[in-house]
């Protein structure tokens, strides 16, 4: 880490932003670049202004591709597009010949699909059959591939649920008083640990790492949903069968159910979270 690194950010969404905060925090002064989707110039974050250029599908501001060579550390937070990535797409020549350091792109433990509840780590059969977990896994074997054939240092963090301030599951619980009633293990990650984790990745010394991004305590959806009614004062609480649901993704998100191992991603980058289970994180949350 120097007063010198820079940063470039495909996607502009809540990780980057706690991330650019994180590294805000050391005493060492840094160069930020980001390009998003919005038309402005300009942006500003905190104490922090730096370039932001449009980019958007096929059409992007020429002006960051100078950016983008000068770039340090490369985060690709952009889901996929109709499984395709639209940052190799549009960027692949340009980023075998650019001088990055490392890269790092956000896939999802969607990928591994549903194992009923079981525990998976990074390899585990990636059974991913929602619209989700298809396109993650696709475009994750097209990042792979493209490393293989260059030697670049590119990166595959696999993110849990992030949960954060502002999107949490007591902020629903106290507007709905409803939960799902299926019974489906998920792993978790709050925003903070998240913007950590991605810190630690680009300024270790390991290389070609695909790890997964969760907290200590994988929980169904119930235990989650009753810890929060807790917190809340809730006893309402009214459980509701999947089907009765009209958005499609929550249909999509409960057909997997499976408990992510972190025990890969603690080691390799000598890392101790903030908040290891959601009761931690939703605790501070509530206070």
């Amino acid at each position: 880490m120097t007063n010198k690194d820079k940063f470039f950010f495909f996607g502009f969404g809540q990780t980057a932003k706690y991330l650019i905060n994180n590294l805000a925090q050391s005493k060492k002064k840094f160069s930020f670049n980001a390009t998003n989707t919005k038309r402005t110039s300009f942006k500003t974050f905190g104490k922090k202004k730096f370039k932001s250029f449009k980019f958007r599908d096929k059409s992007y501001d020429k002006k960051l591709i100078n950016e983008l060579i000068q770039a340090d550390y490369i985060l690709i937070s952009i889901p996929p597009q109709k499984k395709r990535d639209v940052v190799l797409k549009s960027f692949g020549n340009l980023l075998i010949n650019s001088k990055f350091k490392k890269l790092i792109y956000l896939s999802a433990t969607s990928v591994y699909g549903n194992h009923n509840g079981k525990w998976v780590n990074e390899n585990s059969k990636l059974k991913g059959r929602t619209k989700f977990g298809l396109g993650r896994k696709i475009v994750e074997k097209a990042w792979l591939k493209f490393r293989d054939l260059n030697n670049l240092d590119i990166n595959i963090l696999r993110v849990s649920g992030i949960y954060s301030k502002e999107n949490n599951v007591l902020k629903k619980i106290s507007k709905t008083n409803i939960y799902v009633k299926e019974k489906k293990y998920f792993s978790r990650i709050r925003i903070e640990d998240l913007a950590q984790i991605i810190k630690k990745m680009f300024f270790s010394q390991k290389k070609f790492m695909v790890l997964n991004a969760s907290d200590d305590k994988p929980a169904t959806n119930i235990e989650v949903a009753n810890f929060a009614a807790k917190l809340l004062k809730i006893k309402n609480l009214k459980p509701v069968p999947i089907a009765k649901f009209k958005n499609k993704m929550i249909k999509e998100f409960y057909k997997d159910s499976k408990k992510v191992s972190n025990k890969n991603m603690k080691n390799k980058l000598q890392i101790k979270l903030r908040f290891p289970t959601y009761k931690e994180g939703l605790k501070k949350l509530f206070n």
